[in-house]
């Protein structure tokens, strides 16, 4: 290590109490030539240390994630979506966990409308069966409600999949249950 770098290591070290863990991953940023400062703060424990050290190295905007409220695993999710030129701005938000922005991610990746689920209100389960929804052309605005459950909103997109009449059994009052009898006697009679 340089003499400068030793320098910056020193009184990282002697400024903060890190673990040895992200110690080693100061010192190797350093080494790697990074700017440290972005990592090297002990609000970040070492696994979102190394995912801010990871977006460094492959120069993306750390900027947009290298914050504490983000998880290592979300951190992860937006570090990757820079990394493939996505807009992150529709899932890069505290408000969402790792698994729903997966979802948008994923949405992204196939180049869809993701507006339609990239919401708080969303969990998982029920952005996955709207970007279903999208994907199999689909618009989702009869059952992207989050008064509907994700079996629910199922049942509604099968429906309108198979080109039915899905206003018979679009009422969140109605279990998913009933929603596929009903939608599976109308299948059946079409």
């Amino acid at each position: 290590m340089k003499e400068n770098q030793e320098g910056i290591y020193r009184n990282l070290i002697n400024k903060y109490n890190f673990d040895k863990n992200q110690k080693a991953l100061i010192n190797y940023g350093l080494k790697e030539g990074l700017n440290v400062t972005w990592y090297a703060k002990p609000e970040f424990n070492n696994l979102q240390m190394e995912q801010i050290r990871l977006g460094l190295e492959n120069k993306v905007n750390v900027s947009i994630y290298a914050n504490p409220e983000f998880d290592y695993r979300q951190m992860s999710v937006i570090r990757i979506g820079l990394e493939k030129g996505l807009n992150v701005s529709y899932y890069a938000s505290s408000e969402f966990n790792r698994e729903q922005m997966v979802e948008i991610y994923y949405g992204l990746e196939d180049k869809i409308d993701v507006s339609k689920y990239a919401k708080p209100e969303f969990d998982t389960e029920q952005m996955r069966i709207i970007r279903y929804g999208i994907e199999d052309g689909i618009d989702p605005t009869l059952y992207s409600n989050p008064e509907f459950n994700a079996d629910q909103m199922e049942e509604i997109r099968l429906g309108i999949k198979h080109g039915i009449d899905v206003s018979i059994y679009l009422n969140p009052s109605i279990k998913c249950e009933e929603m596929e009898r009903i939608r599976e006697e109308l299948e059946s009679n079409k």
